[in-house]
């Protein structure tokens, strides 16, 4: 189970944490106005919303970039609300849908109507029936067709999502053109997370000036956060950006935190104490905390297995460089001599990097990087033979591997 919480008056969660109906949904937040699209643009821009799918993208731009391809092709384009978690620490996109499904839905017809869009989809692992029913409820001016994306961690990739929604296998593409001009059979497209579209929905509604009441100046608004706290379940909260990370997650008894997720980085206790929420290094919006009972080179070892078997493998550096520098990290894990394999781990990370027709490998090198000298201690401890943990249960979730 995931619990909610909420670290500002409750903006995206339902304060009750029960799932919202359109009748509740509308005397929460009032029925929705559509304005000019000329209009939602520049709310969009005066409130400094950023894509909340780990990018963080100026939505503006996103927006305007989409709209403008539409015009020049002479083709309506397509929106996608990506509802797609791949991420397997993150439960964030998922709670929303599940307890605010409809403010996710006026977002949606919103940046529709923003870019001029002819075709509407909600990309999801899982929940299709109860979102067919939120929609049934709904008179909207384009229909919205919930498609259910295989539970891969590339599924929710832009691309690989557009080639999904156009009859393919769901696996990235080269980003040329990119999929803001030709995506979704090759119809301009813009593909946003459905948490960035909650908050579209909530700024056209109270305007810029409200959103910007939480956050930072240069980061305003509020995000949403799946924090793993050893030994509680998972819980999503939602919290201003410029938050310190220690009113989110305890930090005693632990020695280092996760920061964003599996593409994120590994960031020591003692630097993760100065830590504030920024959207730069949240990616995926998941905080995760590792005891110093737990040896963080073995976290990272089986997380690195599987974004190496998860990669699309179409490309050199997810076909070879991935396998290769998950296989060295598992010698890293184990205490023995170790020979070369730092300097090597280094090497490849640098050869891959920049390389793959998408970010997998940049991200996967990001958390690499960040193991190598979070966890550079344990490292020395297993060259020397031994290992300073003292408690060898897995923490981060890692799905069972797939066997014929």
């Amino acid at each position: 189970m995931t619990s909610t919480d909420t670290y500002l008056p409750p903006r995206l969660l339902a304060p009750t944490g029960a799932p919202a109906d359109l009748r509740t949904h509308e005397q929460r937040y009032s029925p929705l106005a559509y304005g000019h699209p000329d209009h939602v643009l520049r709310t969009v821009a005066e409130s400094g919303l950023t894509g909340r799918g780990g990018a963080a993208f100026p939505t503006y731009r996103k927006l305007l970039s989409v709209a403008e391809a539409g015009r020049r092709t002479g083709r309506a384009p397509v929106v996608v609300a990506n509802g797609s978690e791949g991420e397997p620490a993150a439960h964030k996109d998922r709670t929303l849908l599940s307890l605010s499904p409809h403010l996710v839905l006026d977002g949606l017809q919103l940046a529709a109507e923003a870019v001029g869009a002819g075709e509407a989809y909600l990309a999801v692992e899982d929940g299709v029936t109860v979102l067919e029913r939120a929609l049934a409820e709904r008179h909207d001016p384009l229909p919205v067709k919930v498609t259910r994306v295989p539970r891969r961690f590339l599924s929710g990739e832009s691309s690989a999502l557009a080639q999904y929604l156009s009859g393919y296998a769901a696996l990235p593409r080269h980003q040329d053109p990119p999929v803001r001009e030709s995506g979704v059979r090759k119809a301009p497209t813009l593909v946003q997370n459905v948490e960035t579209l909650a908050h579209l929905a909530l700024i056209a509604r109270y305007g810029p000036e409200w959103f910007r009441t939480a956050g930072t100046p240069s980061e305003p608004g509020s995000v949403l956060c799946t924090v793993h706290a050893p030994g509680r379940q998972p819980r999503v909260v939602e919290a201003p950006f410029g938050l310190p990370v220690h009113r989110l997650l305890p930090l005693d008894g632990l020695s280092a935190v996760l920061v964003g997720g599996y593409h994120g980085t590994w960031v020591p206790v003692d630097q993760a104490a100065q830590f504030t929420l920024n959207a730069g290094q949240l990616g995926a919006g998941v905080i995760a905390g590792l005891p110093a009972t737990h040896c963080g080179l073995a976290e990272t070892a089986r997380v690195l297995r599987y974004l190496a078997l998860e990669s699309a493998g179409q490309c050199g550096p997810c076909l070879n460089g991935l396998p290769r520098i998950a296989a060295a990290f598992q010698t890293l894990a184990a205490p023995g001599p170790q020979g070369t394999v730092r300097e090597d781990i280094a090497r490849w990370a640098g050869l891959v990097e920049g390389r793959g027709a998408c970010h997998h490998p940049d991200g996967t090198v990001r958390l690499v990087r960040s193991a190598l000298i979070t966890f550079a201690p344990e490292l020395d401890a297993h060259a020397r033979g031994f290992c300073l943990a003292t408690a060898h249960t897995p923490l981060l979730p890692v799905p069972p591997e797939e066997t014929n």
